[in-house]
């Protein structure tokens, strides 16, 4: 056993504490700090003085109190147990914390993250004699009704099994393989690994992206999408629906797995996921949706060091279950809450601030963040991919603000929120003209595979019209929209039609929370066809009020709530629909 590092605290500045002197530890390990042993973390370290962050109250704490080493950096546990439960940002279970100490944290609160007691049903994998290495599965259990969790050996170890237990219940701790390294020392492996948060799991090697992650959200999956092991900013001033935009994604995305950080946000907010995930039924298989999602709940009101750390924790968590060759969405709501914990610790340390006072390695922080997401070949040969979508809260929603524009560096798809759209009762209200999504490209041969060759070619001739209906509204501005010709205001009304017909989305209403990308083409081809019929009636010399007196554009605007998901091929009437408008309209005015 190594001895006991002991330090003596010196000085105590809100979550950053001071020991003078050298000390033994190491930089980024963990360290147990005074006499109610609050976690902590040492973030600096030279020959006159060690500071160390304290992820939890350090009211009461008086210089003189022992700093007690662990010989470890800051890590998580993972083993089975992880889904459907609910953490802070250090890995500490709040349900199990509230059994013991009630419903607020008492410092010092020393529990298991996961259940050391609990038994899991065990499946062996491997046999005496197999060579196996770093992520090879040795043991499969069933953690929840949706996932099968597979143990695997740490990255850093291989050799040869021995010895396997036989197939039964055991303990994340009990050992199940036991493997002869090389230097002919026997290893014993449980079920359960810890990993350092800071550093990430390795792989084999990253993949392009190339498949899209799908959410049935219309105006995310055909104008702006993302690739599974993408990353996404949802920016926007308070109001505008970052929180409600993640909840979509989290629920109908056809991500194995969630992981839902909330850092920094209010409590209420959290409180909310909490219960309505907990309501809530999977469209996939039936079984709550908790079964597939773990919540890392940092609260506003927790110290600012641990909403620091809440991101890795969760981070790190999503890496070990693509390991396994899921692929898992990464929600982290809200990263400016995040820059504005390492503002207020970079503060205290003294350190010399950058832009509007964040710490001059904002940026490279917030690189190595989304840097972690990706489609990955995994070292067992599985492909897996984590997901980043995250959240930016520009004060006063000023998009040019540090963060923001830090995060845009990084991240390839922008979906700009905007509060003239959400306050007129437009959800999502994403604007279709300061988003853009880098992955289409990429992603248009998956769309001509498996959707239609058209579609994003449809894609491009709607964004056209969008484009269109905002030069000509410039005008409409200055001298009204009577003055324009036909086929202007032909435009000015199919775009109406695109904005409130497929860029809204009711996530209230059955059949359109989520939208599959079948009918969202059909609805894209509907809406052109509508397009092309009229521009031939005014080539023709029809006036638009004679269009508009047909009422086929609001029929067209109500397909998303008129067509179930499960009957598109009433999509198809549409098109005789309009045909038969087109008849009627040169008939009345032959």
């Amino acid at each position: 056993m190594h001895s006991v590092k002991i330090g003596k605290i010196y000085g105590i500045n809100g979550p950053v504490v001071y020991l003078k002197g050298k000390t033994d530890f190491k930089m980024s390990e963990m360290v147990y700090v005074g006499n109610e042993k609050l976690v902590g973390e040492v973030i600096s370290l030279d020959k006159e003085m060690t500071t160390i962050q304290v992820y939890e109250e350090t009211g009461g704490l008086k210089p003189g109190e022992m700093v007690e080493g662990s010989d470890a950096a800051v890590s998580v546990t993972l083993a089975p147990g992880i889904l459907n439960n609910i953490f802070d940002g250090i890995e500490r279970p709040l349900e199990r914390i509230a059994d013991t100490g009630g419903a607020f944290i008492t410092r010092g609160v020393s529990v298991d993250s996961l259940d050391m007691d609990r038994l899991w049903e065990t499946h062996i994998t491997v046999a005496p004699g197999e060579m196996v290495h770093g992520g090879t599965v040795i043991a499969e259990v069933p953690e929840t009704r949706a996932i099968v969790h597979k143990c695997m050996v740490p990255p850093d170890l291989e050799g040869t099994v021995v010895s396997v237990k036989p197939d039964g219940n055991y303990r994340i701790s009990d050992p199940l393989v036991t493997i002869a390294l090389a230097d002919g020392t026997q290893k014993e492996l449980p079920m359960m690994q810890r990993w350092p948060i800071r550093v990430a799991r390795p792989v084999h090697q990253r993949y392009p992206a190339s498949v899209p992650l799908i959410t049935g959200q219309r105006i995310l999956d055909t104008m702006f999408p993302i690739a599974k092991g993408g990353t996404a900013a949802i920016p926007g001033g308070f109001g505008t629906g970052k929180t409600m935009t993640q909840h979509q994604i989290a629920k109908w995305s056809d991500a194995d797995i969630i992981i839902y950080i909330g850092c920094g946000e209010r409590g209420n907010e959290m409180t909310q996921v909490l219960e309505e995930f907990g309501e809530l039924v999977d469209p996939r298989n039936g079984n709550p949706l908790m079964d597939r999602t773990t919540l890392i709940a940092n609260t506003s009101n927790m110290p600012v060091a641990a909403r620091e750390a809440s991101i890795y924790t969760g981070l790190t968590l999503a890496e070990y279950y693509r390991d396994m060759g899921y692929d898992v969405a990464i929600m982290a709501d809200s990263t400016s809450r995040w820059a504005e914990a390492l503002r207020e610790l970079s503060g205290r340390l003294e350190e010399m601030p950058a832009e509007e006072g964040f710490p001059a390695y904002l940026a490279s922080r917030l690189s190595a963040f989304y840097e972690r997401a990706g489609m990955m070949q995994n070292l067992n040969g599985t492909t897996g991919s984590v997901s980043i979508i995250g959240a930016v809260s520009p004060q006063g929603g000023d998009f040019s603000e540090p963060v923001t524009m830090n995060t845009k560096r990084f991240v390839r798809c922008f979906w700009g929120l905007d509060k003239s759209l959400a306050y007129s009762r437009h959800f999502p209200a994403i604007h279709w003209l300061s988003s853009y999504s880098e992955y289409l490209v990429d992603l248009s041969g998956w769309y001509t595979d498996y959707v239609s060759p058209k579609f994003v070619d449809y894609r491009n001739r709607l964004m056209a019209l969008l484009n269109q209906e905002s030069s000509l509204m410039e005008i409409v501005k200055l001298i009204g929209a009577d003055v324009l010709p036909d086929d202007q205001k032909l435009v000015l009304e199919i775009a109406r039609v695109i904005r409130l017909g497929f860029l809204q989305q009711n996530a209230f209403h059955k059949d359109d929370t989520c939208v599959s990308l079948e009918k969202q083409f059909k609805m894209m081809d509907v809406i052109l066809y509508l397009y092309k019929k009229s521009r031939d009636l005014v080539a023709m010399g029809m006036p638009m009020s004679v269009l508009k007196a047909e009422g086929i554009y609001e029929k067209v605007i109500a397909v998303k709530y008129d067509v179930p998901n499960d009957n598109l091929q009433l999509l198809d009437l549409y098109k005789r629909e309009i045909d038969e408008f087109y008849n009627r309209v040169i008939e009345k005015n032959a």
